[in-house]
């Protein structure tokens, strides 16, 4: 087992590789750490989504998929050191950088990442939760950890040395003895503002390295060299193409760091899912959705088996260091079946209406104590009123837009979004059903909040009087299955998997729009048919020998009434590769 003396040696070479616990399911942690293992990493890292384990202040989880201790012991079983990246804040395409919504429930304005009390506050009362699990689980209690991060990417975002100090401080204040390190661009102004005395320096990129080390050299001579994400893959939007980097160039790439003698982290090493509602987004050509799979293109698969680039970086890691002889087998793969989906309920009938929130303008998602979903806003528009334009400002992020119960348009927040609109005496009744599609991870949107968060106009006048029924997609085991209910608009679809043994599958939804995906009541996360993904990964824990409920919640229903369980995943039409 590595020690905290290899993370700092500037004459040892470390290879690790990044899997995060909570896009794999924990029964298959042990199979992922093994495959790294025989990669030839002696290393795993992996962040802490703070959003994960306290989506309500003061109410922490650990457990099932958050279970981080499980998640190192499993690393250390499998003969892995561990290197942890706390945050507060992760990125990681990550809803929200992995920052909770509550932080800004009160106050949209509210500051973050920075030494401003009240977020202080709020790191300092998890760091009191999370750090002890971490230090006890340092190799100098007998355990694997070998290094902790102080925040992430700093460099790229702020400039606030007494809130890195605060950090380091408090980590060390309740047990950290590890070394703690920075992780940052190779650039000056990124390693300026990102960096702090008494701990390492490393940077982040995915070519070009001997540049990248030679601009760390400059900013901390005689350090150990570490590329702490050596990209060798890229993660994709909805409705761009799939990110492939040629397996070759990955490798060569890989053989250059560790021929200088430079430790690598390869980020990813396996990337996993976004489970449920937790991808990210990026703000950079206008609102960026993060697709559900984060396979990233990674050596190891988003259902767990070896690349072509897995092949050819374990021929270069044997280079440098000692590879095991085995490749763990991947799971078993389901026969393709096709699934009738036979039960219908319109999304609108399981609304409580005796309990919505009324306010004179919208609620946010986050005052209205939602993560994550969906909102449904209501207004009587009063009438009469001539033909005019009914515009939301700031939505955030789709919106179907009812007019007495019949949809009339989809907005989506990049779009110049508009309906003309005209009401007899007596008005009429305005639905519109927001859908958030992850937060921004990265960057000054941070933090945004989701819902009509600038209000809705008809023509120039503000419409005043709103209710708001929150829709959370967690949980649906109490959805009113055989209500009769005629509805237009959004509707779950239920039907019956039958399999023989738990395997692995791949979801495909032809004919299909948009929408989630529940497999036995967990939710394997968004379809939607822009692409480039086309299918979901089904891990085999979540499956039963026998019968298995599926559920699909289709915003736009058609005439579509099956899916598919595919025996290969759909990714996309390979593209170039993102970073230079």
């Amino acid at each position: 087992m590595l020690g905290t003396d290899d993370f700092l040696r500037a004459d040892r070479i470390v290879v690790s590789g990044a899997v995060h616990y909570a896009r794999v399911l924990p029964q298959q942690w042990p199979h992922r750490l093994r495959m790294l293992r025989a990669l030839g990493a002696t290393c795993v890292e992996t962040y802490v989504p703070w959003n994960l384990h306290e989506r309500r202040r003061g109410e922490f989880d650990f457990s099932g998929i958050a279970d981080l201790e499980r998640f190192l012991t499993d690393a250390a079983e499998a003969g892995l050191a561990a290197i942890v990246r706390p945050g507060p804040y992760i990125c990681a395409e990550w809803e929200n950088g992995g920052l909770p919504v509550w932080l800004r429930a009160n106050d949209r304005h509210a500051p973050l990442r920075c030494s401003e009390p009240r977020f202080l506050t709020a790191v300092d009362e998890w760091y009191s939760v999370l750090v002890p699990k971490i230090a006890a689980h340092q190799v100098d209690r007998g355990g694997n950890v070998i290094a902790v991060q102080i925040e992430n990417e700093y460099g790229s975002y702020g400039s606030d040395p007494v809130y890195l100090r605060h950090l380091a401080d408090t980590l060390t204040k309740h047990g950290i003895t590890v070394p703690l390190f920075t992780s940052d661009g190779p650039a000056k102004w990124y390693l300026v503002g990102g960096t702090i005395e008494g701990a390492l320096a490393t940077a982040n990129f995915g070519s070009r390295p001997a540049e990248a080390f030679a601009e760390l050299e400059q900013h901390r001579p005689g350090e150990a060299k570490w590329c702490m994400e050596y990209w060798n893959g890229w993660f994709d939007h909805w409705g761009e193409r799939h990110h492939v980097r040629d397996a070759a160039d990955a490798a060569a790439t890989l053989d250059a760091m560790l021929a200088s003698g430079a430790s690598v982290n390869l980020y990813m090493a396996h990337g996993g899912t976004n489970f449920g509602t937790w991808a990210g987004a990026n703000q950079e050509d206008g609102f960026q959705p993060t697709i559900t799979s984060y396979d990233y293109d990674a050596p190891i698969s988003e259902s767990g088996a070896a690349t072509p680039k897995y092949h050819a970086m374990r021929e270069v890691i044997a280079k440098y260091l000692p590879v095991p002889d085995d490749i763990p087998a991947p799971a078993p793969i389901l026969a393709p079946a096709t699934v009738e989906l036979t039960e219908r309920l319109p999304l609108l009938s399981t609304i409580d209406y005796e309990n919505g929130v009324t306010t004179p303008i919208p609620s946010t998602f986050e005052e209205l104590g939602l993560d994550n979903g969906l909102v449904l806003y209501r207004h009587h528009l009063n009438g009469p009123r001539d033909t005019q334009p009914l515009t939301a400002e700031g939505l955030a992020d789709r919106a179907q837009v009812f007019v007495d119960g019949h949809e009339a348009a989809t907005w989506w927040r990049n779009d110049d979004n508009s309906l003309d609109l005209a009401t007899g005496p007596d008005g009429v009744q305005l639905d519109l059903l927001v859908e958030s599609m992850g937060r921004v991870n990265f960057g000054r949107h941070v933090g945004e909040p989701k819902g009509l968060t600038e209000g809705v106009n008809h023509n120039r006048q503000f419409l005043h009087g709103w209710t708001a029924y929150p829709i959370g997609l967690d949980d649906i085991a109490n959805l009113p299955w055989g209500r009769e209910a005629e509805a237009e608009g959004p509707a779950f679809y239920r039907g019956r998997l039958t399999v023989p043994e738990p395997a692995d599958g791949f979801v495909a939804l032809p004919g299909w729009t948009k929408g989630y995906v529940w497999v036995n009541g967990f939710c394997l996360g968004r379809y939607w048919n822009i692409g480039p993904q086309e299918t979901l990964y089904l891990p085999w824990p979540l499956l039963n020998a026998g019968d298995n409920e599926i559920v699909v919640l289709e915003l736009h229903p058609g005439d579509a009434n099956t899916i598919e369980v595919r025996d290969r995943p759909t990714l996309g039409e390979p593209g170039g590769w993102r970073p230079e």
